[in-house]
């Protein structure tokens, strides 16, 4: 049961409402400091349904445990990279509360593919 509500907590709190910038593009804006005149602006609407198919998989994973291991690599390789990035790039102050909601959600990413892994 832990297991299923870390992946719910992945799919619906860290990845959920970057993907409602798909469907709601004035979130750009909010969450990116990006104007939707700026040329960027389509590749973080873009991006926005990227974070649709790794909240999907996280919802899955939650409820079938044969996607748990791919599910964790999609996640992880998204939250990873994007604090790496984060990091390299002088932690930018507009990009602060998703680097914090990246980085609070570490601790559950690592136990759920902790458990994937050696089930």
């Amino acid at each position: 049961m832990v297991e299923r509500i870390c992946w719910l907590i992945l799919a619906l709190i860290v990845h959920l409402p970057p993907f409602a910038a798909f469907f709601v593009p004035s979130l750009i804006t909010k969450f990116y400091s990006v104007p939707a005149d700026d040329p960027n602006f389509a590749l973080l609407h873009h991006r926005a349904a990227l974070f649709g198919v790794i909240a999907l998989a996280c919802l899955w994973a939650a409820f079938e445990p044969d996607v748990r291991k791919l599910s964790f690599v999609l996640a992880a390789l998204s939250m990873v990279s994007f604090l790496a990035i984060y990091w390299g790039y002088g932690q930018p102050v507009t990009l602060k509360t998703i680097a914090l909601a990246d980085a609070l959600g570490l601790p559950i990413l690592a136990y759920v593919g902790w458990k994937a892994f050696s089930a």
